[in-house]
């Protein structure tokens, strides 16, 4: 899962993004609304958190931008700004959440969590698919009762595919997810991680999970006969 944090306080910023990124997101880090909007023009997230006070560009109007024109990201406001009106206003302007500074991770993760299990339409940190359970608060992957080990990076393309399985991923959308602006590897390292991906999930099991679709991507799927 891929966040955008926008923040323009540099140590907040980092420790921000070093505790997200140390419990499993993808995470990129930005200054002000108008990076903001370069760094979305760019790639896809899955969530953003945002400051209010900026310069350049301040949260409200970044996020009135986005809802105008039609952008469903999920976003929590993290701000030191405690009044009730202006809680009321970043709720009405189309934020998903809104946490006060000072504030304590484990409760900015759990509202994460909760913000994207709701755009999601899900109810659980748990998702199923055939045999398979992937556990995203305990980062865990299980199937027919046994569990999978995952390196990070492949329990993050699975909890990708699986958060949308049924739906052919391209390698594009795969790498936006799971690789930030930082990264600058080579783009067949996600053949690889799929490779393995499969041997894990998949083994010896005569039910494939995972498919590929010649020239488009892969799907995470149960292809009942």
């Amino acid at each position: 899962m891929r966040i955008l944090v926008v923040e323009d306080t540099k140590d907040m910023n980092r420790l921000i993004v070093k505790t997200l990124t140390k419990a499993g997101y993808n995470v990129d880090g930005c200054f002000h609304g108008e990076e903001a909007l370069e760094y979305l023009a760019g790639a896809e997230y899955d969530a953003m958190i945002l400051d209010i006070m900026m310069p350049k560009m301040d949260g409200y109007t970044l996020l009135q931008k986005l809802r105008e024109r039609g952008e469903e990201l999920p976003v929590l406001f993290l701000t030191a700004k405690d009044a009730v009106a202006d809680r009321v206003k970043g709720l009405d302007l189309g934020a998903d959440d809104y946490l006060i500074k000072p504030f304590d991770f484990e409760e900015l993760l759990a509202r994460i969590r909760a913000m994207t299990r709701k755009s999601a339409g899900k109810h659980s940190n748990r998702f199923q698919c055939a045999d398979l359970t992937v556990d995203i608060l305990q980062r865990r992957a299980v199937r027919g009762g046994t569990e999978i080990p995952l390196l990070p990076k492949e329990f993050s393309i699975l909890e990708y595919m699986i958060r949308n399985q049924g739906i052919v991923l391209s390698r594009e959308q795969l790498e936006d997810r799971i690789w930030n602006y930082e990264y600058s590897g080579s783009s067949n390292n996600m053949d690889g991680y799929m490779s393995r991906l499969r041997k894990k999930i998949d083994g010896d099991n005569p039910v494939r999970l995972i498919h590929t679709i010649r020239g488009v991507g892969w799907v995470l799927r149960e292809e009942r006969t």
